[in-house]
């Protein structure tokens, strides 16, 4: 019996560390070198990539707990990001496909794991954020709200952009005071610290 306790003891640190790494798709490095559909393009952007843009903003099931992005080269698009339904992530190829001047679309968008658990994030996440009278006013009433939560085995991303830095830190303490998520990623963008073209 002792050495069974001696065992688990030993195991449990391990397992929790196990349990709190983040998953490498959420912890994999950002890349910079993209476009998010729900950000707002420069004034001297390409057609392509406007119709682009314009196309994935318009899909029907394109949501608060979706991200998706894309890279242009030539005629070549690029789709990146992570969506909750598979139907969203051929969707998004098939909409792209579609336009005049694409030649070839590489679709690799990650469609997330959908566990209970994560559900249950998601949902405590968006009201935790989308809850709070000042944060819902100033983003919650948007056709598609600017602030993404991504959710993957309770890890939580959270992708998009802010007015500022006070809207920044109140998303984030928001996000953190969660119960479950085992960790926090915040990628938002603040619109008043972006470059002006």
């Amino acid at each position: 019996m002792r050495l069974l306790l001696r065992r688990q003891s030993n195991l449990t640190p391990l397992l929790a560390f196990l349990l709190l790494l983040p998953p490498m798709a959420i912890m994999a490095k950002k890349d910079n070198n993209h476009n998010d559909a729900f950000m707002p393009g420069e004034p001297n952007e390409a057609r392509i990539m406007k119709e682009v843009r314009h196309q994935l903003l318009l899909l029907p099931y394109y949501g608060v707990f979706d991200d998706l992005a894309f890279k242009a080269e030539g005629g070549t698009v690029t789709l990146i990001g992570a969506v909750t339904r598979p139907t969203l992530k051929s969707d998004a190829e098939g909409v792209v496909k579609r336009i005049d001047g694409v030649t070839n679309v590489v679709n690799q968008i990650e469609v997330l794991p959908l566990p209970p658990n994560d559900d249950r994030i998601r949902r405590a996440e968006y009201r935790a954020i989308y809850g709070d009278s000042a944060l819902s006013t100033r983003y919650g009433f948007r056709a598609l709200p600017s602030i993404h939560i991504l959710v993957k085995n309770g890890n939580v991303q959270l992708e998009g952009s802010v007015a500022n830095k006070f809207d920044y830190n109140l998303v984030n303490i928001r996000a953190k005071g969660v119960a479950g998520a085992f960790s926090v990623i915040n990628d938002l963008q603040i619109e008043s610290e972006q470059p002006r073209p």
